[in-house]
């Protein structure tokens, strides 16, 4: 496959989501090089690249242009003070570094610049959201798209409602879902591995539990709706809020928030959840949404409850159950209350085989290594 060149609109140290997970497993196959946007800086005389290790993966370096500017700003990729700057320094340094015709990889319609200026191998265009959907999307960048769409050799779709919209651009259109770290949530099947966190010591069983932001996607009358119908249930909504009040938030003796907790916490949560749910609307904010939790909650052998939103639908409804209305939701809960974990595992077990990281860059390095054989590639 060779070597890596992605052009993204996230920093890799930020938030560990799909760009970094997948990219470092990809790394294992040749180098990566991650090209973040310019960073103002402000007492410069010259511009200049910054390169950093990739912290959490070996093979993954972080390439950003420094640019001198009198004040810090922000500058995105495609920004006519620095572009032609950032293209001429990076193929500057993938010569003297060795990268001979990369992939080059992008997460944003603004990296096509770097497209025209840095010969490659392939172009490979991985979806994370609809730009076309979204109304904070600036004018002209999905005019860009749809021609970042019809120029790449390959694109990736995280999820099937992006799949579809996608692939009448290009029918070299491919769904590759996001993936789970296995052996991070695994630990929360055993219980006795964990502490009960102090928001749930004294709690009623069972304890119908969920984490995640609790913003307009979480479905907030179903929620009432599962605390008015069982009060015998305590129901646990771990998360920060957004976009939402705490006036919004319904309200029951057995419903509890005990607001955002870290990644790190978060299996010790799952641990004593008897079912994971996904309470989610189905609205314009839950269209494009693909829930990387279910894939957590199941590592975690837990059962799950969905509403049928359509990626669960698609990928993971032979595992998760799906309530297509409020009263089949809680007795959806009720029948997995019932099951027996040996029930569920060989299920849990293929689904999780499919969808871990590794699975997926082996998948997405497979795709690759066959569009180069048959074909010489873009100049």
């Amino acid at each position: 496959m060779g070597d890596i060149v992605c052009i993204s609109h996230l920093r890799w140290d930020f938030v560990w989501q799909r760009p970094q997970h997948l990219l470092a497993s990809l790394s294992t196959y040749g180098r990566v090089l991650f090209v973040e946007e310019p960073v103002a800086r402000p007492g410069l005389i010259e511009p200049y690249l910054e390169v950093l290790p990739g912290h959490s993966a070996e093979n993954v370096t972080i390439l950003r242009l420094i640019q001198p500017a009198e004040k810090p700003v922000w500058l995105g990729h495609g920004n006519p003070l620095t572009q032609a700057t950032y293209s001429q320094l990076l193929r500057d340094f993938l010569y003297e570094e060795g990268f001979e015709r990369p992939v080059l990889w992008l997460y944003t319609p603004l990296g096509l610049d770097f497209a025209e200026a840095n010969p490659h191998s392939l172009l490979v265009y991985d979806v994370l959201e609809s730009l076309a959907a979204s109304r904070e999307t600036p004018p002209g960048l999905v005019e860009k798209e749809e021609g970042l769409l019809r120029q790449a050799d390959l694109v990736l779709a995280r999820c099937t409602s992006l799949y579809e919209e996608k692939l009448p651009y290009n029918p070299r259109t491919y769904l590759y879902p996001s993936g789970v770290e296995v052996e991070y949530f695994a630990p929360a099947n055993n219980l006795g591995q964990f502490p009960i966190p102090r928001e749930l010591v004294g709690l009623k069983r069972p304890v119908i539990g969920y984490y995640g932001v609790i913003d307009n996607r979480v479905d907030l009358a179903l929620l009432a709706y599962i605390a008015h119908v069982r009060p015998d249930w305590s129901l646990v909504i771990v998360g920060p809020l957004s976009r939402i009040g705490q006036e919004d938030l319904p309200m029951a003796a057995n419903l509890y928030y005990p607001g955002m907790k870290s990644y790190e916490e978060l299996p010790t949560y799952l641990a004593h959840f008897n079912v994971a749910i996904v309470p989610f609307a189905l609205n314009e904010a839950t269209r494009y949404l693909s829930p990387t939790k279910v894939l957590e909650y199941i590592a975690a052998h837990k059962p799950v409850v969905s509403t049928p939103l359509q990626d669960v639908l698609a990928l993971y409804s032979p595992v998760a159950r799906v309530g297509y209305s409020p009263a089949d939701f809680v007795e959806q809960i009720e029948l997995a209350l019932q099951e027996r974990p040996e029930e569920r595992r060989p299920g849990e077990d293929r689904l999780l085989a499919i969808y871990t990281w590794g699975s997926l860059a082996e998948g997405v390095h497979r795709l690759i290594e066959e569009y180069l054989k048959t074909s010489n590639g873009p100049g």
